[in-house]
């Protein structure tokens, strides 16, 4: 009975040895947070961070560009007016009529209906377009119309 009470007694304090090292290893090796030692950081971290580099380090003229891609405009077509985007830029007809303007013949994809959309094809109201390539493709208003867009456009 005396052997199994130290036998026990052995495998605590073994136990207990190794959970205080392990923890004083863990001790030392820690860092600052975000740095090269303890690279593990949080989201508000991060955004902390890059906002902090947006706002000091970055010109307005990088600003602007990356707000085309970001931020939704709004612009309003008379009737036979093309609205062409360049390559990434998305679309979505809010109001109005329009068809598909495609020099190349390849299609627009529609994301919503997840089906390529063709040349001279009327336009669903408020499904998401994407221009794959800067080759004239884009809509042709065929009443007045109300699009918005993200990315870059040219009206014609």
């Amino acid at each position: 009975m005396k052997l199994k009470k130290n036998r026990i007694f052995v495998i605590i304090a073994v136990s207990l040895g190794i959970l205080l090292l392990g923890s004083a290893l863990a001790v030392a090796a820690g860092g600052e947070p975000g740095s090269v030692d303890d690279p593990l950081v949080t989201r508000s971290f991060v955004e902390s961070q890059v906002n902090s580099l947006v706002a000091g380090s970055v010109d307005e003229a990088v600003k602007a560009s990356a707000e085309k891609y970001t931020k939704w405009q709004v612009m309003d077509l008379a009737p036979g007016q093309r609205l062409e985007g360049k390559a990434g830029t998305e679309l979505i007809v809010r109001a109005g009529k329009t068809v598909l303007v495609d020099p190349v013949g390849s299609g627009i994809p529609d994301v919503t209906a997840g089906a390529n959309i063709t040349v001279g094809k009327v336009l669903a109201l408020d499904h998401l377009l994407i221009i794959p390539r800067t080759d004239g493709r884009g809509i042709k208003a065929l009443s007045k119309t109300i699009v918005m867009y993200r990315g870059e456009v040219e009206v014609k």
